[in-house]
């Protein structure tokens, strides 16, 4: 019946996939040319962060022996292993072609990124001015040779690989060539880009680690040689947290012992620039022992590019996006009150193209209202300098309760959250450290205000983090409402982080870990009903990643009954979409562009009356079973609106949509229809709401 060799795509080599969207979008001379480059960090950022977790996680796989065949969708750990490993050294080869690219083409717009072969005479002293006064004193040098242990490698820090050949000492009657071996770390607290004094209205551009290999005579002395070389070399550790099961030990404690546990975990994966020589590699690689299970990358010269998320503008505003102006929300004013307001109706938020402010003004007012008893937050991850967290503190000081259920596990976020909760329990907010066995991953807000002698209830829902930061950059939906039920069933995920043994019963919201995968289950079966019955019968879905093989399963039941599948996955798809007799009513495309697409919106057609839902969960088995999140349906017949109206916009998308195919080759969508880039007609959408 099924024409697919297998029934889902692992999801390690799906979200290798996703990554090589993210490395199309360097390559593509339609995006601006800063920008390219900084989407070449992004995709080496992404690359980092998926060795020092999924990598690792299918490593222990086979350390403990296992095959891992039912968990990896019909793979086997060791072969997916060194699957990843080939298809990574193909992308990184591609990279390093865009790369190349780039630069050439940076060059025709006077911009030119040197290295130390490079050196203008003009810019000669500033270089070792620049090393003397400001690298020179943190370098971290160290020979090699003589020691008895290696020394430990930072988790992805750039080391260049030193190797000088000595000049045989008087008196040496077999002239021996001694070898010595050093690597320099290359600082973290300098930036990796140095920008030169102008000629000619020409830009010039050092990075750091040609900057040092410039400096090598300054480094090195105090020694004689005939000849020096330098190659980059980077490793990756297992970033997974091993939790202490002391008792006697607090969370935070906990989780810091679990952190500080990361800088000396295994290595997962070696880099090296493939220039380096055979016999420094091999030392570097006996000394380091380096296993077969770990990933050995060639790579090119720089290694850590997602410093390239960081380039210099140089204040060239034409070679990168055009800054939008986030919009207001229409019909909520950031002047007078929004309790007011929001008592009336609900609103929807849609950063980055609406501003978060709304956010920061709800809890500033809700700190200064003298009626508002009392403030309850989930947070997963804060802004540096959070307003969202001062807003907080104010509240405890103008005598309001707080409480903060605050996620110390939040993935490579776990020590900022650490010192945000230290801070805040100072400050006297009640701090909640989560569900014993579950993460805490839903975006949720009540407040509590004394109206006419009662509660009346306040708050808000979102998709993402409430993190100004991420805001401008992250698409994500809140949901700010006065909506009595909803508010009432928020208020019960609240008392299950304080007794996690009472298991609530919601009639409106959608909570993991008990309910989510049964609600939806019964919403998709329903639809197939629809379908069987001869009616209209559709689900259109958006998310980050779709992992759940069980859910996987409930839709290619879906399709076969004859329901109509529409699915916007930015990031991991294990469903293989239009395969006959299996998913053949199932469409599903990735949409990769300016913003990182982040909501989780559900529509189901409900016999032409259809049901719509917000998310902080993906349909991954994590996000179903062992978190706690929370769905919200909505009743708002304009929010439920716009956000249809929304979802049609992205699956139009013409220009930077790319489609799922078992192929995997990430095709971009083709059709004879009037273009649509998405991200942007998004805005033309609320730009006209605002002047119809």
């Amino acid at each position: 019946m099924m024409k697919s060799k297998y029934q889902y795509i692992n999801r390690e080599i799906s979200w290798l996939s996703f990554n090589d969207r993210v490395l199309q979008e360097s390559a593509d001379k339609n995006v601006p040319l800063i920008e390219r480059l900084r989407f070449l960090g992004i995709f080496s950022n992404n690359l980092d962060e998926f060795f020092k977790v999924r990598y690792a996680t299918v490593k222990r796989i086979v350390q403990a022996g296992k095959t891992g065949k039912s968990e990896l969708g019909g793979e086997t750990a060791k072969n997916l292993l060194a699957e990843i490993t080939n298809i990574v050294i193909r992308q990184q080869a591609k990279s390093l072609n865009i790369l190349k690219q780039i630069r050439k083409e940076l060059e025709t717009q006077n911009i030119f990124l040197v290295d130390e072969t490079q050196i203008e005479e003009s810019h000669e002293e500033f270089l070792k001015t620049y090393f003397i006064q400001k690298v020179s004193p943190v370098l971290m040098t160290i020979i090699l040779n003589d020691l008895t242990e290696f020394p430990m490698l930072k988790d992805t820090a750039a080391y260049l690989a030193v190797k000088m050949v000595l000049i045989p000492e008087e008196g040496d009657a077999e002239k021996t060539r001694n070898v010595k071996y050093a690597l320099i770390e290359i600082p973290k607290g300098i930036d990796r880009f140095i920008v030169m004094p102008k000629i000619d209205d020409k830009d010039y551009i050092i990075i750091l680690d040609d900057l040092i290999r410039y400096s090598l005579r300054n480094i090195f002395t105090m020694f004689s040689y005939e000849s020096i070389t330098a190659h980059m070399i980077k490793i990756t550790r297992d970033a997974e947290l091993d939790i202490d099961s002391d008792l006697s030990k607090s969370f935070i404690e906990k989780i810091s012992s679990s952190v500080e546990g990361r800088k000396i975990s295994d290595p997962v994966r070696f880099v090296y620039d493939k220039g380096i020589g055979k016999d420094t590699l091999q030392f570097l690689k006996e000394k380091m022992d380096i296993e077969d299970t770990d990933s050995v990358i060639p790579g090119g010269r720089y290694h850590n590019r997602r410093d390239y998320m960081g380039f210099p503008s140089l204040g060239r505003r034409d070679l990168m996006y055009e800054t939008i102006e986030p919009l207001p929300v229409k019909g909520l004013s950031m002047e007078g009150s929004l309790f007011e307001r929001i008592a009336k109706k609900d609103y929807l938020q849609y950063t980055p193209y609406h501003t978060f402010a709304y956010v920061i003004k709800f809890l500033r007012e809700a700190a200064l209202d003298p009626k508002v008893r009392s403030i309850k937050i989930t947070v997963y991850r804060l802004a540096s300098n959070s307003q969202v967290a001062a807003s907080l503190v104010n509240a405890v000081k103008n005598g309001k309760q707080v409480t903060m259920q605050i996620e110390l596990r939040a993935r490579f976020d776990e020590q900022a959250n650490i010192e945000y909760a230290e801070e805040l329990q100072a400050e006297g907010v009640k701090l909640i450290f989560g569900v014993p066995g579950l993460k805490v991953h839903s975006k949720i807000c009540v407040v509590e205000r004394e109206e006419e002698d009662k509660i009346k209830r306040y708050g808000f829902i979102s998709t993402g983090n409430f993190n100004e930061s991420t805001a401008r950059i992250y698409t994500d939906y809140t949901l700010f409402t006065s909506d009595g039920p909803i508010l009432r069933e928020l208020n019960r995920v609240f008392e299950f982080f304080d007794t996690p043994y009472k298991i609530n019963n919601y009639k409106h919201l959608v909570v993991s870990p008990h309910y989510t995968q049964t609600y939806f289950i019964k919403m998709i079966d329903r639809e197939i009903a629809n379908a069987k019955a001869g009616k209209d019968a559709y689900i259109k879905i958006k998310m980050n990643s779709f992992t759940s093989y069980k859910m996987v399963d409930k839709l290619y039941e879906a399709s076969n009954a004859g329901v109509k599948i529409q699915l916007i996955i930015r990031g991991i798809c294990c469903l293989i979409p239009g395969i006959k007799g299996m998913s053949e009513n199932i469409e599903a495309i990735s949409i990769v562009d300016k913003f990182l697409e982040h909501p989780r919106v559900f529509i189901f057609g409900n016999e032409g009356n259809p049901k719509v839902f917000i998310s902080s969960a993906d349909w991954m088995t994590r996000n179903l079973l062992n978190r706690v999140e929370v769905g919200c349906p909505i009743y708002d017949k304009d929010v439920k609106q716009e956000l249809i109206d929304i979802f049609e916009i992205g699956w139009r998308d013409n220009v930077k949509a790319r489609v799922f195919s078992e192929k995997q080759d990430n095709a971009y969508k083709k059709d004879n229809k009037p273009k649509v880039r998405s991200q942007f007609a998004i805005y033309d959408y609320y730009a006209k709401k605002m002047n119809p």
